[in-house]
């Protein structure tokens, strides 16, 4: 099971509590639109724009601490480019759980 955490995002602001929220607001407010984007590319088999959404998405792993999840989009959006969706499910059970996380904080 994976768990998104806030210690990369607590790192980078220190002790400005305002930055941490900026950023935070920043991450709930782009997060379902670009996990919505990438659900309509993967609906309409255009698996060169939904690699270019996990491309964007991937970065957000990082910083809410998921690297592996990071590495594993690494290799999901090449195998988007390659023509391939296999992993699709896999992948929507990470964006799930990072939904869950976002909503809850």
């Amino acid at each position: 099971m994976i768990t998104p955490n806030l210690k990369y995002i607590e790192e980078l602001s220190g002790d400005d509590e305002a930055f941490k929220q900026n950023f935070i607001s920043i991450l709930k407010d782009e997060f379902p639109d670009e996990k919505s984007e990438y659900l309509e590319n993967i609906a309409a088999k255009a698996q060169m724009e939904a690699s270019l959404n996990v491309h964007k998405l991937k970065h957000k792993f990082n910083i809410l601490g998921l690297e592996d999840s990071y590495h594993f989009a690494v290799t999901y959006e090449e195998e988007l480019r390659a023509g391939s969706d296999k992993l699709h499910e896999e992948f929507l059970e990470i964006l799930e759980i990072i939904d869950g996380f976002l909503k809850s904080i």
